[in-house]
């Protein structure tokens, strides 16, 4: 090879990057300031680009991911209309269209008086069963005094079945977009990730907003190692885990040791059966924040109110409830039923 072509080689070498590097810039442009991603290959070498370019990383122990399907429009009941898009692009489209012909649903329609008797009717079956004195505490219960605490800025995160269910119709946000769950699907695992943005932007804002994650005990299963990121980045979260011993409903202790005696627990536990009263609260204080384990409503109320006085670290609070609660009886099947 001539001195040349070396001395060109030479050049281009120097002006070569790396495809990390590329991304990196490109997300720079699009003025991103945080990326989220599970470490690993490529995924470390894009990291450190984007760290070299300003840009914080966040590493994950759980990865998630999202689609867009139209299979999956009518899936609960059959809709009037159907919107296929991009959220924000339709979102946008809409309210242009209602900024140029403004409109809402006449407040003395039917439509709204039923669904205000309704409202009452819910309230009061709420009421009821969250007035219940009983041990273990149901989810009525529980969610009651939790409600009772809840900062009014706060961001509630909520994962589970019965947990994100129930906790949707008691637990009250008063902001818009602070409310985050799996929405109309039953996605289990999205509850921490969600909780660790929201905490990320409110601890970069510096508004001194707390992140109130309800998880249930199942759903916590699901990427409840991300606890270690939440104390490794010291965020502003307190998870509440829901506990009945299982998926929807379980076995308290005695049940479980007496139905151990008819067999090992690969043949004899029913599937939804969790192990009972297991420390959740533990995996908060192997890596450095604070674990509560009630069963009371008062030592529910007290280690609420620790929780959130302490803002110098993450503190999860294990709940027990009762293994067989459910929630109240629900008037339709779509809600409980697919037809996938």
């Amino acid at each position: 090879m001539s001195e040349t072509n070396r001395a060109a080689c030479s050049d281009g070498d120097e002006e070569q990057v790396s495809g990390a590097e590329v991304i990196a810039q490109a997300l720079k442009t699009q003025d991103v300031e945080y990326m989220f991603g599970i470490v690993g290959i490529p995924v470390t070498e894009i990291a450190v680009a984007a760290q070299k370019m300003g840009i914080r990383y966040v590493g994950m122990r759980n990865e998630q991911a999202v689609d867009i399907c139209a299979e999956e429009l009518g899936n609960n009941v059959k809709p009037a209309v159907t919107l296929l898009g991009d959220i924000n692009a339709v979102t946008k489209q809409l309210l242009e269209q209602f900024d140029k012909t403004p409109w809402q649903y006449p407040p003395e329609s039917s439509w709204w008086k039923t669904l205000r008797e309704k409202m009452k009717s819910n309230e009061a079956a709420s009421k009821e069963l969250a007035s219940q004195k009983s041990l273990p505490m149901n989810y009525y219960t529980v969610f009651y005094h939790v409600q009772e605490q809840l900062p009014r800025d706060c961001f509630v995160v909520s994962e589970g079945a019965n947990t994100m269910d129930i906790g949707r119709t008691v637990l009250q946000n008063y902001l818009p977009r602070h409310r985050l769950d799996a929405g109309t699907f039953g996605t289990m695992g999205v509850g921490l990730g969600f909780a660790i943005a929201a905490a990320l932007l409110a601890k970069a804002r510096n508004t001194g907003q707390r992140v109130i994650c309800v998880e249930g005990d199942s759903a916590f299963g699901f990427s409840g190692m991300e606890v270690e990121t939440i104390c490794r980045y010291n965020l502003p979260i307190i998870l509440l885990v829901v506990n009945n011993n299982g998926i929807y409903q379980g076995f308290d202790v005695d049940s479980w040791k007496e139905m151990l005696k008819f067999g090992d627990a690969t043949t004899v536990a029913p599937p939804v059966c969790l192990l009972p009263n297991s420390h959740y609260e533990q995996v908060m204080t192997a890596f450095g924040g604070k674990g509560y384990f009630v069963q009371t409503p008062e030592e529910l109320q007290k280690s609420l109110r620790e929780s959130l006085a302490d803002t110098t670290a993450p503190s999860l609070i294990n709940i027990m409830i009762e293994p067989q609660a459910t929630r109240k009886a629900q008037d339709f099947h779509w809600l409980t039923r697919s037809k996938v």
